[in-house]
């Protein structure tokens, strides 16, 4: 099967990204790209999106980016108005920013638990609510990152467990109640991808990476491309009747119970 980066199978099209400057969200937002969409990245930090952004169009893409926090609103809801402003209704909107550490229930502040939940549950209402006025509809697909963890409880990760939960259910909710509008809502769960902040912060390395990689069916780590493959085709009408879809794409990790940041408590 030919891959679709690389096709225009996006041309036309605009693509609003949260989180946007490093990582699984860049990969994606690369690979919308190359498949000719318009891009508009948002981030916190003004010099990492507007690098990100500029490396984009040093590749030849159309990419704007903007410094907002998805846990303000307003700035949030500023910079999707800027978007359609600019390029017309926004066809896809991926909600990725996300917050996470090792940290064992007890030794965990109130404070730093809120930080995870505000960053990736909240911050995804941010982004999908914000959006509403400004998508296309009937045909706008809206893409949630949510994770393993939203379904597979995991020591020292009592924070990421109940935001990326939350995530699946705001992923679901808007999916019934946007589908009469002809917006569809999915979330893609990645598994252990090479080469993000999350792996290298999680993985231990040495023998207990290589005895958690063996526990991965399909053997191996996963790349960025195969995230953004998945995001592309859910942003595509060979995808127009999947709506409330939960979608690992992890190697089948997930069905093994193998969870990285166990080897912390080990």
């Amino acid at each position: 099967m030919q891959s679709s980066l690389g096709n225009a199978v996006l041309a036309g099209k605009v693509a609003f990204i949260a989180g946007g400057s490093s990582g699984i969200n860049l990969g994606v937002a690369e690979g919308f790209a190359a498949a000719g969409a318009k891009l508009a990245l948002i981030s916190r930090s003004p010099e990492k999106i507007e690098a990100a952004a500029r490396a984009l169009r040093d590749k030849g893409y159309d990419a704007v980016g903007t410094a907002a926090d998805v846990r303000d609103y307003a700035a949030v809801e500023a910079a999707l108005a800027a978007t359609a402003t600019r390029w017309g209704p926004i066809d896809i909107v991926l909600s990725g920013a996300a917050g996470n550490f090792i940290a064992p229930a007890a030794a965990l502040s109130a404070n730093g638990f809120k930080t995870v939940i505000d960053i990736d549950l909240l911050g995804t209402f941010n982004v999908f609510r914000a959006s509403f006025d400004h998508i296309a509809k009937p045909g706008a697909s809206l893409i949630a990152i949510t994770a393993g963890q939203a379904v597979q409880p995991m020591a020292g990760q009592i924070h990421a467990c109940a935001a990326k939960a939350g995530v699946n259910m705001v992923t679901q909710c808007l999916a019934m109640e946007w589908g009469p509008h002809g917006v569809r809502v999915n979330a893609i769960s990645p598994g252990p991808i090479a080469d993000t902040e999350g792996m290298r912060r999680l993985m231990p390395g040495g023998e207990a990476e290589a005895a958690y990689i063996a526990t991965i069916p399909l053997g191996h780590y996963g790349e960025k491309r195969d995230i953004a493959e998945l995001a592309i085709f859910l942003s595509t009408e060979s995808a127009r009747y999947i709506s409330g879809a939960i979608i690992p794409c992890d190697g089948a990790s997930i069905l093994t119970g193998g969870s990285q940041s166990n080897f912390r408590f080990t």
